[in-house]
């Protein structure tokens, strides 16, 4: 297996971006035959990123070169990322992967989804297979719900099982953002019996319309109760450490849950704020700063 200071020096590796996000709100408006989730949110990049390169080769062979903790290469979303591209066009050529983890994993914070979504747009152009974004996207579904987000390539509004994309604009802010060291189980939160499935819909003008006029020189993002995120009341219950640190964070603002936990953020208006923030967590919680993005750094323009 290689390690990160062979990349650096092997020729024909290039380096891809796959970025967090965070979901500023999670509506569970009902749920399908199928028993998947109908939801509303919005999703907002963030610059904090993991590293995904990636080196073409001539041979239909699919390779991931490094080890990453708990993730077997068969169940790694990139490889699979790949193998679909592959399959998908009867792509006769092949790519080592070599992924490098910064997003913590099983956080809410898109990880996995988006080094998923980097693999098959970098590989859309390494490999000259032009598609559109629109087929890529449909490709992303079949991996994960989050994945066609990161493929679309802005900020978005989010429905159906968070397929369906509106690009929104979103005004600069900066995020303190804390990861309690546990792993949410999605699915034995989304099972619940006390999670509410029948929220009504809200609309991408209201939310703006609430967002914006929360604005103040310290919290940029005060969405207040009208927009929330319905796992979060359960999550906090079954996972004392996630409560911990969102009890913390409130002190300062409207801090929230992204996604299914168990990463939790509060957005102000500016780094200095978020600094002077994360520097004041106790020493036993993980936390970093990071600054909200406009657009994906591999974004499509079809």
């Amino acid at each position: 297996m290689l390690v990160m200071q062979d990349i650096q020096s092997i020729s024909g590796f290039q380096k891809f971006l796959a970025p967090a996000k965070i979901n500023l709100f999670l509506h569970i408006t009902g749920q399908r035959a199928d028993g998947y989730h109908l939801l509303q949110t919005v999703f907002r990049l963030l610059d904090l990123y993991d590293n995904i390169y990636l080196k073409p080769t001539q041979t239909i062979n699919i390779k991931r070169v490094n080890n990453i903790a708990s993730v077997p290469e068969a169940q790694d979303l990139c490889v699979r990322a790949a193998k679909l591209l592959q399959q998908h066009t009867d792509c006769q050529q092949g790519v080592e992967i070599y992924v490098e983890k910064n997003i913590p994993m099983g956080g809410g914070l898109g990880g996995g989804s988006s080094d998923a979504a980097t693999v098959l747009l970098a590989l859309n152009r390494l490999w000259k297979l032009n598609l559109n974004r629109t087929e890529l996207q449909a490709l992303g579904l079949k991996l994960g719900a989050d994945v066609p987000f990161f493929i679309f390539g802005t900020n978005a509004w989010a429905e159906g099982v968070g397929e369906r994309l509106q690009s929104i604009n979103l005004r600069d802010a900066y995020y303190v953002i804390l990861n309690p060291n546990v792993h949410v189980s999605t699915a034995q939160i989304f099972a619940n019996k006390q999670l509410t499935k029948n929220t009504i819909s809200k609309t991408m003008l209201t939310f703006l319309g609430v967002a914006n006029s929360s604005a103040s020189n310290s919290v940029a993002g005060n969405i207040n109760a009208e927009f929330t995120n319905q796992l979060e009341k359960i999550v906090c219950s079954e996972y004392p450490p996630v409560s911990t640190c969102l009890l913390w964070l409130k002190q300062f603002g409207d801090a929230r849950m992204s996604g299914s936990g168990a990463s939790v953020f509060l957005e102000v208006a500016n780094e200095k704020i978020a600094l002077d923030i994360c520097n004041q967590k106790p020493e036993e919680m993980q936390g970093f700063v990071a600054k909200g993005l406009n657009q994906h750094p591999l974004n499509l323009e079809s």
